[in-house]
């Protein structure tokens, strides 16, 4: 049973950065496409980023340019670089595991999840 750990959450400053780190074990990580998500209080999980197994990329529109995803398949691990931190990016980021090697955008394309990692902005 595949196990996703986040790390590298925390507090930083408007314009600050931040390099998320999501951990895979127990499974087979790359074959599979990754992804990761936030979730605010009071909204929904969205979509951040995600990442093919042949390593293509995509990203939420209003995060292009901002954020990073990249994986390491030697090291089991998916990674979101974040750039220029805004308030309104405080939230619950969560990696996932897609249900094929694919880059999925809805949650329910997701089967396994992380238990997440706090980013919180300061203004």
């Amino acid at each position: 049973q595949v196990q996703l750990l986040e790390s590298g959450g925390g507090l930083v400053q408007a314009g600050g950065s931040l390099r998320l780190s999501c951990a895979a074990s127990g499974g087979t990580f790359s074959i599979f496409g990754m992804g990761w998500f936030r979730q605010a209080p009071g909204k929904e999980r969205e979509f951040v980023a995600g990442i093919s197994w042949t390593h293509n990329t995509y990203y939420a529109d209003s995060l292009k340019g901002r954020f990073t995803i990249s994986r390491d398949n030697t090291k089991n691990t998916v990674y979101l670089q974040m750039n220029g931190l805004k308030p309104e990016d405080a939230a619950v980021y969560y990696c996932a595991r897609s249900k094929d090697g694919n880059i999925r955008v809805g949650v329910y394309e997701y089967s396994r999840w992380g238990q997440g990692t706090q980013v919180t902005v300061s203004s």
